[in-house]
């Protein structure tokens, strides 16, 4: 059966939230909220927020020249107009750019017998820079966004599971394609698998944390080459009574989080990526894709997702535990059992 998974290979959650009642929220943190809009969005709303700034201070310079009677001494020399050289709309509106851009072309000039303009200029000062500030801000920051150099953080295709130094291990590889490296790296690996309490209670999609070096300190990475991450399934560990046979029958699925700053800008970067049982190899190991030339170490990444078939128990940990303790068992131990072992 298909199992529905909780994050995609590409990094990106697959879950929907719907029946938001409290909206208002969004509007609150409007600054993240515009940062997370999709780019066409974002851009529209930029040149909205700009449109609507200049035709509304636009309207109200001609409003103000309708209003004094500039627009009925236009060419009077002895008339002295609040705006110099504005004789319409489309001119207002063109001043109201102006203004607010900083850009002064010096044909159109507020006059010094207008006390409103004065006081509608500073206004719009104020405004405008308060608009540059939060719309220009919030560009850089979506620009800036290093979701993209999660781009360059590549997970393998397949988990495998096999022996490493006589333990049954779970392993992945991880790898970075830029030459800038990332720093401070760790990662991070969450079981999500729905269960059920002793108590009758269902908790779907419960996440349970698989240690993959914490105690140590194996999970902080100097990601310079391609790195195989190992978690060791022992008593700890939710794979602990799992067999090859048993896995294809599990519903888990298994989320790798890599994070660390990128080197070049400081930003906190994050890559996800996730396994289901189907893409869990039992037996298998990683190709290696290090080799030493001259004077350098080459890294293959057409082989980076390449495995190789080894010879591996098919038994779970737990049964591997129990054939070695009964191993260790003394010779007076029962006849049958040891024709059984």
């Amino acid at each position: 059966r298909k199992i529905q998974r909780y994050v995609r290979k590409d990094g990106k959650c697959n879950v929907h939230h719907g029946n938001v009642r409290e909206t208002y929220r969004y509007l609150t943190d409007i600054f993240t909220t515009l940062v997370d809009l999709k780019w066409r969005f974002n851009l529209l709303i930029f040149v909205m927020v700009y449109t609507v700034t200049w035709l509304f201070f636009g309207m109200i310079w001609w409003l103000i020249a309708y209003m004094r009677g500039d627009m009925d001494h236009i060419g009077d020399s002895t008339w002295t107009p609040c705006v110099s050289n504005l004789n319409g709309f489309v001119s207002a509106f063109l001043f109201s750019i102006e203004t607010e851009t900083t850009i002064g072309y010096g044909y159109r000039v507020i006059t010094d017998k207008c006390p409103e303009g004065i006081i509608l200029l500073l206004v719009q000062s104020v405004l405008g820079s308060i608009v540059n500030a939060f719309m220009v801000g919030c560009m850089f920051v979506k620009i800036s966004q290093p979701k993209k150099r999660a781009e360059t953080l590549v997970f393998s295709t397949n988990a495998v599971i096999s022996m490493r130094d006589g333990k049954l291990c779970l392993m992945f590889r991880v790898g970075d394609l830029r030459n800038s490296h990332i720093v401070e790296a760790s990662i991070r690996a969450k079981l999500i698998k729905s269960k059920q309490t002793k108590e009758g209670e269902f908790i779907p999609l419960n996440q349970t944390d698989i240690n993959v070096g914490y105690y140590t300190g194996d999970d902080r990475l100097f990601l310079v080459s391609p790195l195989i991450i190992s978690h060791e399934i022992n008593q700890q560990s939710p794979f602990w009574e799992i067999s090859k046979a048993q896995l294809p029958k599990e519903e888990l699925e298994i989320v790798v989080i890599l994070e660390g700053m990128v080197e070049a800008t400081g930003m906190t970067c994050q890559a996800r990526s996730s396994y289901i049982t189907s893409e869990i190899l039992w037996g298998y190991r990683f190709t290696p894709v290090l080799t030493l030339e001259d004077g350098f170490y080459e890294v293959d990444y057409n082989s980076f997702h390449e495995t190789y078939e080894t010879n591996t128990p098919v038994y779970s940990a737990k049964e591997l535990a129990e054939m070695a303790s009964r191993a260790e068992l003394p010779l007076t131990w029962s006849v049958s059992s040891k024709l059984d072992q």
